[in-house]
């Protein structure tokens, strides 16, 4: 029994009856406000082209499952978890964002080396007070829409959830501690009488390190791979994603998108229990 599930920020009715014709669904459902599940779709032909031009996120989904068949979420912190990416906003801090943002899209079009594009804006940031992370996070670190609908919803399911990140464990232990998380993994920036020394210390957190994260975890929990989801935007979450029985790109790069089970261009993180509600 399938069923095609269509959510945004808006739905219209006209929008939606289309959708069911173009994908011969038997009925429709709401299931929560501006989502709905078409059931028992025969095509899937046009339903795509259809959606991005009325701006709403479809979902295919050949069988049904609930939410508490699944026992872990990863998902990545900047731009996926916060609106933010982090390291951005400390270089606008220094006033270098616009050269430190440049490196960070190139590296999330997965256009150069995790790595590297790490090392080399890390760099950048030499000599910065270390204040400036404390001022990113206070006046400039924001949830994504949906986050803590979505985490709440976990919780109550007690399905653990694995904040993984390139960004840095000064954020990454706070959204912890803040959001109840279960499991965290990122980079921690070296400091230097209260200064950043332009290095990270240990092992870089990148995309194979955030796949073994994931797997080290699934492992020890004892669940099978189609029970853990995985939400990423960028080219570094493309391992871990792989993973994961279930990937979503949210509102993330073309790259991203071509290989995730389900895209969300348009709905929050909220918009997961509708996949599964």
């Amino acid at each position: 029994m399938s069923y095609l599930v269509i959510q945004g920020p808006e739905v219209d009715t006209p929008d939606l009856k289309e959708i069911a014709k173009l994908s011969s669904a038997s009925r429709i459902e709401n299931i929560g406000n501006n989502a709905f599940r078409l059931h028992e779709y025969k095509t899937q032909e046009g339903v795509a082209a259809y959606c991005a031009g009325a701006k709403l996120d479809f979902a295919f989904v050949p069988q049904p499952r609930h939410l508490s068949d699944f026992g872990l979420v990863a998902m990545d912190m900047d731009s996926t978890l916060i609106t933010i990416e982090c390291i951005d906003e400390i270089a606008d801090l220094h006033g270098i964002k616009q050269k430190v943002a440049a490196i960070t899209a190139s590296a999330m079009r997965g256009e150069i080396d995790y790595p590297e594009s790490l090392r080399r804006r890390v760099a950048l940031l030499e000599g910065l007070d270390e204040k400036a992370l404390e001022r990113v996070y206070d006046e400039r670190l924001r949830l994504s829409p949906g986050a803590e609908r979505m985490l709440e919803r976990l919780r109550t399911l007690a399905i653990k959830t694995l904040l993984v990140s390139g960004g840095f464990t000064f954020f990454t232990e706070r959204l912890k501690q803040r959001l109840s998380l279960d499991y965290t993994l990122s980079n921690t920036l070296a400091i230097q009488n209260h200064k950043l020394s332009g290095k990270v210390l240990g092992q870089t957190v990148d995309a194979k390190t955030k796949a073994a994260k994931l797997r080290e975890l699934r492992d020890a929990l004892g669940l099978a791979r189609d029970q853990v989801i995985a939400i990423g935007d960028g080219a570094n979450d493309l391992a871990m994603m792989a993973e994961a029985g279930v990937s979503i790109a949210y509102h993330a790069k073309p790259v991203v998108r071509e290989k995730a089970t389900y895209c969300f261009d348009y709905v929050g993180l909220d918009g997961l229990l509708n996949l599964y509600a």
